[in-house]
């Protein structure tokens, strides 16, 4: 039994051994790339949508509608990034059911490389919206006492969420290797289906946390500004006062 696919060599490319992880993460994107090309090719207001398109309109306003709980407010370029990490962890998974197909998650380094992505797009996303000065700034709060805390607390945010992932996916494999060394004709069809109901709760998870991670970088306050700015500074005249 292999614990991770980073130790099955597939074959070499140009001398370098191209592992399982890698080919498999290539043909998640290849999916991806190509669903999202087909979905959207007929995307016109005068082409009706079909069954596809419909279930990708689902998906999106569904994200959309966590993350707008989440934050507060509507945020486009966060929806692009949860987004395609929910539909990397949640295809990277559903398609365990292929066989041969070795989901890239249960590598560590495919999580490791998600965390991280997560741990650079918290401060881009920080430093967008408060500004360079107002983002480290945060790290200084509430005394300046907490500031390698803070830095601790951003670091063990990527493990955890690489570890979890990891875990997660892993636990599930190795109780399926055990179960169908037992009984090989009565469990795969039940773990199949389990493997497929705690991908997509491990996707959702991931992409959750990273908008909490994410969105608590961000300055919140800023729809709040925007909104007292544009309400008028006096208040109307009634008649009586008019006259």
């Amino acid at each position: 039994m292999t614990l991770s696919p980073d130790q099955t060599i597939l074959f070499d490319l140009w001398g370098i051994p191209l592992n399982a992880t890698v080919f498999f993460t290539w043909i998640v994107m290849l999916v991806l790339t190509l669903g999202s090309i087909l979905i959207t090719r007929n995307l016109r207001p005068d082409v009706p949508p079909n069954r596809w398109r419909t279930t990708l309109e689902v998906i999106v306003q569904g994200i959309e509608s966590q993350i707008k709980e989440i934050a507060g407010r509507s945020d486009r370029p966060l929806l692009y990034y949860a987004g395609t990490l929910f539909l990397f962890v949640a295809v990277s998974n559903l398609l365990l059911v292929i066989p041969g197909f070795e989901p890239p998650t249960a590598s560590l380094s495919t999580t490791t490389a998600l965390a991280l992505s997560v741990l650079i797009a918290v401060p881009l996303f920080g430093i967008t919206s408060r500004g360079l000065g107002g983002y480290l700034k945060t790290y200084l709060e509430p005394s300046f006492i907490m500031l390698p805390f803070n830095i601790i607390s951003e670091f063990s945010r990527g493990v955890s969420l690489a570890v979890r992932l990891y875990g997660n996916i892993m636990s599930g494999a190795v109780i399926a290797t055990i179960l169908l060394g037992v009984a090989p004709f009565f469990f795969p069809v039940i773990m199949d289906v389990l493997g497929l109901l705690t991908g997509m709760i491990q996707a959702y998870i991931f992409a959750i946390l990273a908008t909490v991670y994410i969105s608590s970088a961000t300055d919140s306050s800023t729809d709040s500004s925007t909104a007292s700015s544009s309400e008028p500074a006096h208040p109307p005249q009634t008649e009586k006062e008019t006259l």
